[in-house]
């Protein structure tokens, strides 16, 4: 069974962004966003590749998660059928560090304003680089999940409080 261990990271600056490696345009939508029994999802990365994942409930920052490359056609098919909710658009940065990886998140539409740094982690307790640009931790935050984003992007947070 795959297990994504992951930390999720509000960023305080733009100080990260001389250290990009590489960027790529994601656009993902979710069929049972946060159920019962997991996430579905269907996500296209610059429109070149495409995939679609399963995962498990979170268990503290960690969870059950399945991928399969599938063809583009069939997943941008998928978005349109089966996606619950608006579908998610984000630049994901690239940033190494050390024998770990920063994804950082721009995210677009709806979500614009949201910068978000994800980490995955080869054991919960692992120790990782913690730069300066980081700021608060919010892996325990469910609205900061894509499927989350996709029901209630975040723009609409100060007129929901």
């Amino acid at each position: 069974m795959g297990c994504e261990i992951e930390r999720k990271f509000l960023v305080r600056d733009d100080s990260w962004k001389p250290l990009v490696h590489e960027k790529h345009h994601l656009i993902q939508g979710y069929a049972a966003p946060g159920g019962a029994l997991g996430t579905i999802r269907f996500r296209v990365i610059d429109d070149a590749h495409a995939f679609l994942t399963l995962k498990g409930r979170l268990h503290g920052i960690a969870r059950s998660e399945f991928e399969y490359e599938l063809p583009v056609a069939d997943v941008r098919e998928m978005l349109h059928l089966f996606s619950c909710g608006a579908v998610v658009e984000k630049i994901r940065h690239i940033v190494p560090a050390g024998q770990y990886v920063w994804e950082i998140d721009e995210f677009l539409g709806d979500n614009a304003g949201l910068v978000v740094a994800e980490i995955e982690l080869p054991e919960i307790d692992a120790d990782f680089p913690r730069p300066a640009w980081l700021g608060e931790e919010v892996s325990m935050d469910k609205r900061y999940g894509n499927g989350s984003l996709s029901k209630m992007p975040f723009c609409r947070w100060d007129k929901e409080k």
